[in-house]
């Protein structure tokens, strides 16, 4: 089980490891102080990784979510599932045929009212568990991204890895007027 790292400036869990980028970092990791960066506040620190059971390696937490797909590049057009979502990519289930370093346009269906969410990704990994995507652009950028996966994370805050699909999908709005919620 990891161990929960909590921000320093918003006091916030949700913090995952982030890859060196300074000299500084690149010089702490030999000694096994590792940088981490906050989801919430953006927030850059480093904390010592010595002696704990394990630090989750991941940079961006993972929402596990069942959403409908369809990508386009080149002359390669597909639709799957999105398995699970991250500020720095996606897991999807698809029959397409596509090839690691493949660059698509994914169109993510978030709601049924709404436009899709639209965003460049670049095919990282094909495994049994799916087509792995990284987005071209940071998350942050994308403002409709980022605010949908931001509502997700504090249901999902504890869910680092290996998501699994919800055991029931969320009601869809016309299922909470029927049933008198608002």
């Amino acid at each position: 089980m990891s161990r929960q790292v909590v921000c320093p400036a918003c006091r916030q869990g949700g913090v995952l490891r982030s890859q060196p980028q300074s000299t500084r970092e690149r010089v702490a990791s030999w000694v096994w102080i590792v940088p981490f960066h906050c989801q919430c506040c953006s927030h850059r620190f480093l904390t010592c990784s010595l002696g704990k059971e394990s630090l989750d390696r991941r940079e961006h937490l993972r929402i596990p979510v069942r959403l409908c797909l369809s990508f386009s590049g080149g002359k390669i057009r597909g639709e799957g599932i999105v398995m699970d979502l991250s500020l720095g990519g996606c897991i999807i289930r698809s029959e397409t045929n596509v090839h690691v370093d493949d660059i698509f346009y994914l169109e993510i269906a978030v709601a049924e009212d709404e436009s899709p969410i639209e965003v460049a990704a670049m095919v990282r990994s094909i495994s049994a568990r799916g087509i792995a995507f990284k987005f071209l652009r940071k998350a942050q950028e994308n403002k409709r991204l980022l605010s949908f996966i931001q509502s997700r994370a504090g249901a999902t805050s504890s869910v680092l890895s290996n998501a699994v699909e919800p055991a029931v999908p969320p009601p869809l709005a016309q299922d909470r007027d029927a049933s008198g919620e608002s």
